[in-house]
């Protein structure tokens, strides 16, 4: 599920992207606070208009996927973000944990935790 989120995210294919995030997303970024699904979307369209070649791409070896019983899943990695910027390659590395929340047989992101943006 996080190939198709890190696709759908490269792609800049808003629409597929917030079908994966529950409707009741709580998206948590230490430097931007609380957002939910509404503003998240606002948010990635946002993203995507200011930087239309970003990329994210999972760090090879930090992926780490716990579950939850009779929830989902708590999945924790690094993720690195890149673009360019006045020419030049702009890249950065973040940790993250997302909350999986399974349905049935679908899995949707109920929580984002994003932090280490200093």
């Amino acid at each position: 599920m996080d190939k198709k989120m890190f696709d759908a995210f490269n792609a800049h294919d808003v629409d597929t992207l917030m079908g994966m995030f529950a409707q009741d997303l709580e998206f948590y970024r230490d430097t931007g606070g609380l957002t939910d699904h509404q503003h998240t979307r606002q948010g990635f369209d946002t993203m995507f208009g200011n930087s239309p070649d970003i990329k994210r791409t999972l760090v090879p070896g930090s992926l780490q996927v716990y579950p939850i019983k009779d929830f989902g899943a708590i999945e924790v990695g690094t993720h690195r973000f890149c673009h360019k910027e006045n020419g030049k390659d702009d890249c950065g590395t973040f940790p993250f944990i997302l909350v999986w929340k399974k349905s049935g047989d679908s899995w949707q992101v109920s929580r984002v935790i994003s932090y280490g943006h200093h």
